[in-house]
C-alpha cells in the first residue's frame, strides 16, 4: 500500500516534470523542452544511473567518517557496501525490502559470530565449514537466497580481516550492516523512482541478443560455404543460441517479480507481450527447413540465397534497433525496406518453380523457409500495436509464466534434499569450497602470515563451481591483483592527503562495480586498489601492498588444488548424462508439437515450458562442449565427436522449432499416424539405442507424390512431411555419436578409477 502510494506521487511528479502541455505549441523545440528530454533520456540510461547511485554510496561512506573524525570507520562501512551491492536483488517491493532484513540480519550474525570465535581456532575452523556449506546448499532454495548466502560468505571473510580493529563484539557487525544499510537506502529510492529499469534493460538485452543469433543464422546461407566453415558456423550459431536462452531466463525471472506485485500496470503487460513475441521469433528464427548444406550447392550460382541472408541480417539489424528503442523508451519505426526485399524473393521463387530445374522438393522448402521469415516480419512490425493490447483475464491465463519459487516448507525440504548427493554441482561445490576455506585457515594459523586471510578471500572469490571457469578466473585474479598493487603503490606515493585517497577510493569502488560482470581482471585491479587505500586509513597501506600478491598467489594455488582434486568437477564426465538430457528434452518438445498439430495451436504454458527445456538443455550441452578444450585428461578424438554432436544436436532442435513454428491444426489422419509412429521411432533410436528401418527415401517419394498433385490444401501435411524426412535423414548418425560418447566416457572412466 505505502508503495503503491509513492509510486502514484511519483508518476504525478514525472508528468509535471518530463510532459508539456500539448496546448502550448510555442514550446516546441524550446530550449526548456529540450533540456527536460535530454534529463529524460539520461533518466533512461541504466548504467549511468546505477554508477551515480554507486557513487553516493562510497561517497557517504568514505566523507562521513572523514568529517566526523573517526576515518577507521571508513574501512567496515565501505566493505558494507561492497557486500550489499554484491548481494542486491532485483524484485518487487515487498519482497525487496523482505531481502534487505534478511541480508542484514545475515550479516550482523556473521560479523558477530566470527568476532566471538575467533580466538578459538578449533571452534572456529568446526563453524566456517559447517557455516559454508549450509550458506552454499541454502542456494538450492532459489536465486534469492543464493545472492544472500554469497554475501554472508563475503562478510565473514571481511570481518576476518577487521577483526582487531574495534573493540566490543558489536562495532564492527554494526559498522558492515551500517554500510550495507546505506546502499539498500539508495537502492530502495532508485527502484522506487525507476521500477522499470530492469525490466526495460532485460527486454532491451533480449532483443539484442536475438539480433546476434539472426546474424549468425544468416552466415548458413552463404553460397561459399565449405565443411569446415558450416561447422564452425553451427558452433557459433549453437553458442549464440545458449546466451539468448541465458538472457531469456534471467527476462523470465524479472517478469516474475514484476507480476507477482503488479497492480495492473502496463508496463509489466507490455514487457511480457514483448517477451513472448522474442520467444516465437526465436522458434521460427531457430528453425531449419532445409539441409544447409546441400542448399548452398544446389543454388550456389542463384540469387535466391544472398535474399535469404539479406533479410535475415535484415531482421538482425530491426532487432537491434528494436533493442535501442527499448533501451530509450522511443517507438520503434520497421524498415521500410522489409517490403522491396521480401517482393524481390518472392519473384525469385516463383521463377525457380516455374522454371522446373530445381527439385521441387526444394523450392517447397524454401517457399515454407519464405513463409517463416514473413510471419517474422509480422511479429515486429506489429509489435508496437501489440504493445497496447489490453490483456483480459480469460486471455491472460495463457500468459502465465512458470513460477519457480517456494510453495512452503515441504518444498524447501524437497530442494534441499535433492541436492544432498554427489550427484548434486551445488553439494560438490559446498563440499569443495568448504575444504578450500578450511586449508586456507589452517595455513594461516600454522604460519602465522601477514594480512593472511586476504587468501581466503581470494580462494572465496576464485572458487567456481567448475573446472573452466575457476581456471579462468584464478589467471584473471592474479593478473588484476598485480595491476591493482603497482596503480594502488602509486596512488599512495603520488597521491599522500587522505581527501585524494578518499577520491580515488570512491572511483575505484565504481569502476569495480561497473566492471565485475564485464572485465574480471580490471574489476579486481579497482578492488585491490580500494583495500590499499583502505588499510592505508589504519597506516598499512604500504606494508600490505607486497603481502596482498603474496596472499593472492597462494589463494589461487590452494583454490587450483581444490577444483582438481576436491570433487572434481570437470564437464567431460557429465557430458553423457547432459547428452541424455537434451536428447529427452527434445523429444518431449517434438511430443508436444506432435499434440498441437492434433488439437491446434496454443501458446499456453505448457508448450512454453517444454520448450524453454529443450533449448536450455541445448544451451547447457552446447556449453558444456565449448569449454573442453580446457579440461585436463580430454580425449581429442572425444573432442571431434562431441563438436560434430553439437552441430547435429543443434541441427535436430532447428528441424523440431521448424515444426513448432508451422504448427496449425490438420484433418489429414494419415499424416497424424505418420507423426505418432515418427515419435516412437525418434524416441526409441535416441533414448534407448533401438534403431528402426528408417524410412526417409519413402518419405521423399510421398512428398513428390503429393506435389505431383499440387493442391494448395494439402501445403501443411508437406511442410510435416519435409521436416520428419529431414529428421530421419540424421537420426542415425545422431544416435550413434551419443552411443560414442558415451562408450568413450565409459572407457575414461574406468581408466581414472583405475589410476
Amino acid at each position: 500500500m505505502i508503495y503503491m502510494e509513492i509510486k502514484c506521487y511519483r508518476d504525478r511528479i514525472f508528468t509535471r516534470i518530463f510532459t508539456l502541455p500539448h496546448t502550448r505549441p510555442k514550446d516546441k523545440g524550446s530550449p526548456l523542452k529540450s533540456w527536460l528530454n535530454h534529463l529524460k533520456r539520461t533518466t533512461y540510461n541504466t548504467t549511468l544511473m546505477y554508477n551515480l547511485r554507486m557513487l553516493v554510496a562510497f561517497i557517504g561512506t568514505a566523507f562521513v567518517p572523514y568529517f566526523m573524525g573517526q576515518q577507521l570507520m571508513t574501512i567496515p562501512l565501505t566493505l558494507g557496501v561492497v557486500a550489499a551491492g554484491l548481494s542486491d536483488i532485483d524484485d518487487r517491493f515487498s519482497v525487496r525490502i523482505l531481502n534487505q532484513l534478511y541480508t542484514y540480519l545475515g550479516f550482523f550474525i556473521t560479523a558477530v559470530g566470527v568476532y566471538l570465535l575467533f580466538p578459538y581456532p578449533i571452534l572456529f575452523a568446526l563453524a566456517l565449514i559447517v557455516s559454508c556449506i549450509a550458506l552454499i546448499l541454502l542456494g538450492s532454495l532459489g536465486r534469492r537466497y543464493a545472492t544472500i548466502s554469497y554475501g554472508c560468505l563475503v562478510v565473514s571473510v571481511y570481518s576476518m580481516l577487521g577483526v582487531d580493529l574495534f573493540d566490543g563484539w558489536y562495532v564492527q557487525a554494526g559498522l558492515l550492516v551500517i554500510g550495507a544499510m546505506w546502499y539498500g537506502l539508495l537502492s530502495t529510492l532508485s527502484f522506487l523512482f525507476f521500477p522499470a529499469h530492469r525490466a526495460q534493460d532485460s527486454l532491451a538485452k533480449c532483443y539484442a541478443s536475438l539480433g546476434d543469433f539472426l546474424y549468425a543464422k544468416s552466415n548458413l546461407f552463404d553460397v561459399d560455404m565449405t565443411p569446415n566453415s558450416y561447422q564452425q558456423s553451427i558452433i557459433e550459431l549453437s553458442l549464440e543460441n545458449g546466451k539468448l536462452i541465458s538472457i531469456f531466463n534471467e527476462m523470465k525471472t524479472v517478469l516474475l517479480t514484476r507480476l507477482k506485485g503488479d497492480r495492473g500496470q502496463k508496463d509489466t503487460r507490455r514487457s511480457l507481450q514483448y517477451y513472448f513475441v522474442a520467444q516465437d521469433i526465436h522458434e521460427r528464427a531457430d528453425s531449419a527447413h532445409i539441409d544447409y548444406q546441400k542448399l548452398a550447392k544446389l543454388f550456389e550460382h542463384s540469387d535466391v540465397l544472398f535474399r535469404f541472408q539479406r533479410i535475415l541480417s535484415l531482421q538482425a539489424k530491426a532487432c537491434k534497433d528494436l533493442a535501442d528503442s527499448i533501451q530509450l523508451r522511443t517507438t520503434y519505426v520497421h524498415n521500410k525496406r522489409f517490403k522491396h526485399a521480401f517482393g524481390n524473393l518472392r519473384q525469385s521463387l516463383e521463377k525457380l518453380r516455374q522454371e522446373q530445374q530445381y527439385d521441387q522438393v526444394w523450392v517447397n522448402a524454401l517457399f515454407s523457409l519464405y513463409q517463416n521469415l514473413k510471419s517474422i516480419d509480422a511479429q515486429l512490425r506489429n509489435l508496437e500495436t501489440e504493445r497496447h493490447i489490453k490483456f483480459d483475464r480469460a486471455k491472460y491465463i495463457d500468459h502465465q509464466l512458470k513460477d519457480d519459487d517456494l510453495k512452503g516448507w515441504e518444498d524447501i525440504k524437497i530442494r534441499i534434499k535433492q541436492h544432498l548427493t554427489p550427484e548434486s554441482v551445488l553439494f560438490r561445490h559446498a563440499i569443495r569450497l568448504s575444504i578450500v576455506l578450511l586449508i586456507s585457515y589452517i595455513f594461516v594459523q600454522l604460519t602465522d602470515i601477514e594480512y593472511g586471510y586476504w587468501i581466503l578471500l581470494t580462494a572465496l572469490f576464485v572458487s567456481q563451481p567448475n573446472f573452466n571457469a575457476t581456471k579462468r578466473r584464478l589467471r584473471l585474479r592474479i593478473i588484476g591483483t598485480l595491476a591493482g598493487i603497482t596503480l594502488g603503490y602509486a596512488i599512495l606515493y603520488f597521491v599522500p592527503s587522505v581527501e585524494g585517497q578518499l577520491l580515488l577510493l570512491v572511483i575505484s569502488g565504481i569502476l569495480f562495480f561497473e566492471l565485475r560482470s564485464k572485465q574480471y581482471a580490471q574489476a579486481t585491479a579497482f578492488i585491490t586498489i580500494l583495500a590499499l587505500i583502505n588499510f592505508n586509513l589504519d597506516g598499512m597501506g604500504f606494508a600490505a601492498a607486497f603481502p596482498r600478491m603474496i596472499d593472492t598467489l597462494i589463494g589461487c594455488a590452494i583454490a587450483w588444488f581444490g577444483v582438481s582434486f576436491i570433487f572434481p568437477d570437470w564437464k567431460f564426465r557429465r557430458l553423457p548424462r547432459s547428452i541424455n538430457r537434451t536428447l529427452q528434452a527434445e523429444c518431449d518438445y517434438l511430443g508436444e508439437v506432435i499434440e498441437q498439430y492434433k488439437s491446434g495451436r496454443n501458446n499456453g504454458l505448457k508448450y512454453r515450458v517444454v520448450r524453454r527445456a529443450a533449448h536450455n538443455t541445448d544451451a547447457e550441452v552446447a556449453s558444456l562442449i565449448s569449454t573442453l578444450a580446457t579440461e585436463p585428461d580430454f580425449d581429442p578424438q572425444q573432442k571431434s565427436l562431441a563438436f560434430e554432436f553439437l552441430c547435429l544436436n543443434h541441427t535436430f532442435i532447428s528441424y523440431i522449432a521448424a515444426l513448432g513454428a508451422h504448427r496449425e491444426k490438420i484433418q489429414d489422419q494419415d499424416i497424424l499416424d505418420l507423426l505418432d509412429k515418427a515419435l516412437i521411432d525418434i524416441h526409441g533410436a535416441l533414448l534407448h539405442d533401438e534403431m528402426p528401418d528408417l524410412s526417409a527415401p519413402k518419405m521423399l517419394l510421398d512428398i513428390r507424390q503429393r506435389l505431383s498433385d499440387n493442391r494448395e490444401d494439402d501445403q501443411k501435411s508437406l511442410i510435416i512431411l519435409q521436416q520428419l524426412s529431414l529428421i530421419f535423414s540424421i537420426l542415425n548418425q545422431l544416435s550413434q555419436l551419443k552411443q560414442s560418447l558415451s562408450h568413450e566416457h565409459d572407457q575414461q572412466a574406468t581408466e581414472l578409477a583405475s589410476l
